[in-house]
């Protein structure tokens, strides 16, 4: 039993294991939070996402999708107004926003069931603003990196439409200059069935500021706002969908 403990060969397999666990334990430890899948604890959060499993059940055994909308509260917003049906009504779409997460979150919700079994023509992505108060640009651009390379793993056949973060604030700031930064690096994306569009200058006056009309919270978007979201896409969204 001795002679087999101290056996060479065990031995080296034993260290590299160990080496190995090490290794991945501090890559994980080293990740940014915004890369590391994580669900939020709120049970309305639970819930809504639970009704998200629920609907997209019901469009994998029904008529499918065709047009996913992922994002935070902004793009769980379209569901409160006219706009939807007049752009989205007539199309198979299919709205994943929940308020409040972060990149961490939609990845959780993506590795738990948000898109099993779907193949969507195109997916708009627009996530990110609700981490700027805790990370940097570059952890942030990581964070929607990782999603994008989620979706095509996930999603290989699917179009996807990623969004530059919008900006926010009623006036220029700190907060808009680290989305800038953000949306700089995620715009490299780009390529293959990844297309990038920045619609964020569609909510800004000429002189930097945003109206209350377009965004009451200067966060969160009115009907015109949604208004000014949905003509800035169709056009992409077409040639995504194949309408053209």
């Amino acid at each position: 039993m001795i002679r087999g403990l101290l056996d060479p060969r065990r031995l080296v397999a034993v260290l590299a294991g160990s080496m190995l666990l090490a290794a991945s334990a501090q890559a994980l430890a080293q990740a940014p939070p915004t890369t590391v899948p994580v669900p939020r604890q709120d049970e309305w959060w639970q819930k809504k996402h639970e009704q998200n499993l629920k609907d997209v059940k019901k469009a994998r055994e029904g008529a499918g999708v065709d047009l996913i909308f992922l994002g935070d509260s902004i793009t769980q917003g379209w569901n409160e107004n006219a706009v939807w049906k007049k752009y989205y009504g007539q199309r198979k779409a299919l709205n994943l926003g929940i308020g409040g997460d972060q990149t961490q979150h939609v990845l959780w919700r993506l590795q738990n069931g948000e898109i099993e079994g779907l193949n969507p023509k195109a997916l708009m992505l627009m996530i990110g603003t609700n981490n700027a108060g805790s990370s940097s640009a570059d952890d942030i651009a990581e964070g929607v990196e990782t999603i994008v390379a989620e979706l095509r793993k996930d999603l290989p056949d699917t179009e996807i439409l990623l969004l530059g973060v919008f900006p926010r604030g009623e006036k220029p700031n700190d907060t808009r200059k680290k989305l800038s930064e953000v949306n700089a690096r995620i715009s490299k994306l780009a390529g293959g069935k990844v297309h990038y569009l920045d619609i964020g200058s569609a909510f800004v006056n000429p002189d930097g500021t945003i109206s209350k009309d377009i965004m009451p919270d200067f966060l969160h978007l009115t009907e015109r706002g949604y208004e000014l979201w949905a003509a800035a896409v169709e056009p992409t969204l077409k040639k995504l969908l194949n309408e053209d």
